[in-house]
This record gives structure tokens, C-alpha cells and sequence, in this order.
């Protein structure tokens, strides 16, 4: 009930005025050029036809939970319908991380990003992050190894090589990753253990790794009451600057002599 009447109250108070009162240069064009794009990158189609063969995967394969400490055997076709994210919020994230890959966004960019994923599942959104371009380093964490298989077998039919899979729990292989990690982390997405106390601890992980052109992109941050505490915390968190809630997914900035401001935005 707490998701529902939560998500409601945020269309009933957002805004959408294609990115007007937004002071910020860049997140005005954030909003007003890449949110609002409807242009289609020419990887979706495939990623999108391996989402249709998951969708109608018979087979069953065992999940560990490591979140909830619940194992639990399931269906390929009601992961792929229940537990990946939909194509549009997964197409928002691949126009983002494509705005961020270009020159025009750091122009003395020279290589490609570092981007985290936690939370692999099929690993369809894993795609959508990884397709956009190939000099891109996608590190993706995921607790079930049969999950993972899966999601290999879906980057080995879109042949995506830009991508590395850490296994496991994430609790463990994140905290291992960001004490040994050497490149600063542009784009993360958090979309694993939905629950406050993990969320605001990968997010505190991950922090001092962040680059400052970087973005956190937190999935459900309107799952539960405990979800959406995280959330609010870490609007607040004297390490951000701005911050815009996007009803079902937050995202994070980090661009120096920004206001530290929240904008409520409706797409």
C-alpha cells in the first residue's frame, strides 16, 4: 500500500516542464535533451528480442537470496517478468550513459566509463548499459550463480565482451571490490538488496569512488517505507549535491557548485 499511495502522491506533486527551473546547465540538458529523447539506439531491438526468449523460457533454475536469507527455485520466464527492469527505465539509463560517454559531456574525456551494477539478474539491463559503447567497463555484481549463468548466456548471444561479473554475496564482493578498486566509478546503478540498511551501505561504499562528473542511479526507491528512509537520507547526505526523484528510481549527482537541491520530476 506504502508503494502505491507513494508513487500516486509523487505524479500527483512532480513536475514536468521539460527541464524549466533548473538552474544547472548540465541538468537542464540532462532533463530537457535525454530524458524526453524518444530516439532509439540501435542495440535495443536485441536486447529486447532476448527479453521476449527469457519471457518464454520454461526452464527453472535455483535463486539464492541472499537479501532476504530465503532460497527459492524458479521459472527463467517469471524472473524475466517480475524481477527485470522494464524496458523504459532500462532504455533512460542507456540514453544517460550514452550522453555521459560523448565528448560533450566531458570533453576531456579520453576512455571509456566505469560503471557498477549492482544487481545483475538476467543481465538485460546489464546490456543496455554495456551495448552503448564498447571502450565502457561494466562491472556487475550478483548473488545467485545460476542467475548469472543466465545473464552470461544473454551477453554471449548480444556479444557484449565489455563486461566482468562478480558473484556472490554482494555485501561481500562489493566491499571487497571498492577497497581494491583503482578507476574512479562514473555511473552506478543500485538495484540489488531492497532494503534501507543495504542500500545506504553500497551507497557509502561506493561514495569515495564516485567521480564527480559520476551518477548514482537508485532503482525502487519507493519499494517500502524502509526504501524510501534510504532515499531521503541520502538526498540529504552532505557528500551530493543535487538529486532528482523520479518516482520510482532516484538519481544522484556529485558536479561541484551545484546547489544541493531535490527535484521531483515527473516522465
Amino acid at each position: 500500500m506504502f508503494h502505491f499511495f507513494s508513487i500516486l502522491l509523487h505524479r500527483l506533486t512532480a513536475w514536468n516542464t521539460g527541464g524549466e527551473g533548473i538552474h544547472s546547465p548540465r541538468l537542464f540538458y540532462l532533463v530537457r535533451h535525454i530524458f524526453y529523447d524518444t530516439a532509439r539506439l540501435y542495440a535495443w531491438d536485441d536486447i529486447e528480442e532476448r527479453r521476449q526468449a527469457m519471457l518464454r523460457a520454461p526452464k527453472k533454475i535455483h535463486i539464492r537470496d541472499f537479501g532476504t536469507g530465503q532460497d527459492r527455485d524458479d521459472l527463467v520466464m517469471h524472473i524475466a517478468q517480475n524481477s527485470v527492469m522494464k524496458p523504459s527505465k532500462a532504455q533512460l539509463l542507456s540514453r544517460i550513459v550514452n550522453y555521459m560517454s560523448g565528448k560533450e559531456y566531458v570533453p576531456e574525456r579520453t576512455d571509456g566509463l566505469t560503471i557498477v551494477e549492482l544487481g545483475t539478474s538476467l543481465g538485460l539491463t546489464t546490456a543496455y548499459l554495456a551495448s552503448v559503447d564498447s571502450r565502457n567497463r561494466v562491472v556487475s555484481f550478483e548473488g545467485s550463480d545460476e542467475i548469472a549463468q543466465m545473464a552470461t548466456l544473454n551477453w554471449q548471444h548480444l556479444q557484449l565482451h565489455n563486461i566482468s561479473l562478480q558473484i556472490g554475496p554482494i555485501d561481500d564482493t562489493l566491499h571487497n571490490y571498492a577497497k581494491r578498486a583503482h578507476a574512479r566509478i562514473d555511473f552506478v546503478l543500485i538495484d540489488a538488496n531492497h532494503t534501507g540498511a543495504a542500500t545506504l551501505r553500497y551507497f557509502e561504499w561506493l561514495l569515495p569512488l564516485m567521480d564527480t562528473n559520476g551518477i548514482i542511479a537508485i532503482d525502487d526507491i519507493r519499494y517500502s517505507q524502509d526504501m524510501y528512509r534510504a532515499w531521503k537520507r541520502i538526498v540529504s547526505h552532505e557528500g551530493v549535491t543535487a538529486t532528482m526523484d523520479l518516482g520510482q528510481m532516484g538519481l544522484v549527482f556529485f558536479y561541484p557548485k551545484v546547489q544541493q537541491k531535490l527535484y521531483k520530476l515527473r516522465i
